[in-house]
């Protein structure tokens, strides 16, 4: 069994790490979870004590197997609270975040199999992430960066990469939640900012926003 911390860092070195197979180094470790890099090394130490990483100075660090399995483990937890938060008490998808990281370090494997068959076995959470099965599996939606696409494409909104509140009441604002359907218009040229065609209605996003919406084409 692992502390709060511990649980913590596992689970940000597998966000970290979800889209490479390099090392993650511990300054991307001490930026994400702002604090200093030496006290993420000396947690590294911890957890490569625990077999829960492959740490190597300079190098950086890799998920062990063992430790791969907890921080699935974690991320599901916190997005199927997620999905209780909102769909049974009606909390909406800005400010469920941070009772989830809460949340998610309850232990009872029991109460998360009654949780995730009271939900109905939920394949994503309400930003769009996919929720892994009890085994740890999850089905992958192949997504583009709202920023990555050309003049005439068009999609749905299938997720997002930023979950802080404030940038959830922007979407939300905008009218830019899930499933909507948008069509790229055009795309400045000096600021990167995109015209969209959204739900027959013409909006503006900037290029920071558009940037951490996920698109299924």
């Amino acid at each position: 069994m692992q502390t709060f911390t511990e649980e913590n860092y596992l689970k940000t070195i597998y966000h970290l790490s979800q889209y490479h197979d390099a090392p993650v180094q511990t300054n991307a470790i001490a930026e994400k979870m702002q604090t200093k890099a030496a006290s993420v090394t000396d947690m590294m130490k911890k957890l490569a004590d625990k077999q829960l990483v492959d740490y190597k100075k300079y190098q950086g660090v890799q998920l062990t197997t063992s430790g791969k399995s907890a921080a699935v483990n974690i991320v599901r937890k916190h997005r199927l609270w997620e999905v209780f938060l909102v769909e049974k008490l009606n909390f909406k998808w800005d400010e469920v975040h941070d009772i989830a990281e809460d949340l998610e370090h309850i232990q009872s494997a029991d109460l998360v199999e009654r949780l995730d068959e009271f939900l109905g076995f939920p394949k994503s959470d309400p930003h769009g992430d996919p929720i892994p099965d009890k085994s740890g599996n999850f089905i992958a939606v192949p997504f583009v960066k709202l920023n990555k696409l050309k003049a005439e494409d068009q999609g749905l909104i299938m997720g997002v990469s930023e979950h802080s509140s404030a940038f959830l009441k922007h979407l939300e604002k905008s009218g830019l939640t899930l499933g909507k359907k948008v069509k790229i218009m055009e795309i400045n040229d000096f600021d990167g900012s995109i015209e969209l065609n959204l739900e027959q209605k013409k909006i503006n996003v900037s290029r920071e926003v558009a940037k951490h919406i996920l698109i299924k084409l």
